[in-house]
């Protein structure tokens, strides 16, 4: 019986969560003057559009319900995002708020000099072919999934 398996540094999680983790920690850096994460600017970013029931807010993020409730209670805390009834009263809806609408735009140009930085340490080259990848994988792994 031959050994198959791929050689020590290859699993291709790691790899992916270690780059994930990299690049998170430059923009949570950049968001910490405001006292939010690079999460938290996504939640508030995607809900500022327009109020999202949860179920549809989670699968936009790539995340479970319960992962989100739980990112949400710091922003509700903060008064930045608020649970409203939708149409049928057992909807609930994520909602920004006023005062988090200040703090997305406020995070807006912090979020922005992190994405320019990441940009123009890998190139525009290598950041558009890493986009390629991500959504090629994105959409193989997960035809439902919205890159």
């Amino acid at each position: 019986m031959t050994d198959t398996a791929a050689p020590p540094g290859t699993c291709t999680c790691f790899r992916l969560r270690k780059l994930a983790r990299l690049v998170t920690l430059r923009y949570d850096r950049a968001l910490a003057p405001l006292g939010i994460n690079l999460n938290q600017y996504s939640i508030l970013r995607r809900a500022s559009r327009t109020p999202q029931a949860m179920g549809a807010l989670a699968r936009e993020m790539g995340m479970d319900r319960t992962t989100l409730t739980r990112d949400l209670k710091p922003l509700t805390a903060a008064g930045w995002v608020e649970m409203v009834s939708g149409e049928d009263a057992r909807q609930r809806l994520v909602t920004v708020t006023n005062a988090g609408r200040r703090v997305l735009e406020k995070a807006r140009p912090l979020w922005r000099r992190a994405q320019d930085e990441i940009d123009s340490s890998l190139g525009t080259t290598r950041v558009e072919a890493l986009h390629s990848h991500i959504d090629r994988a994105l959409a193989r792994l997960d035809p439902g999934a919205n890159a």
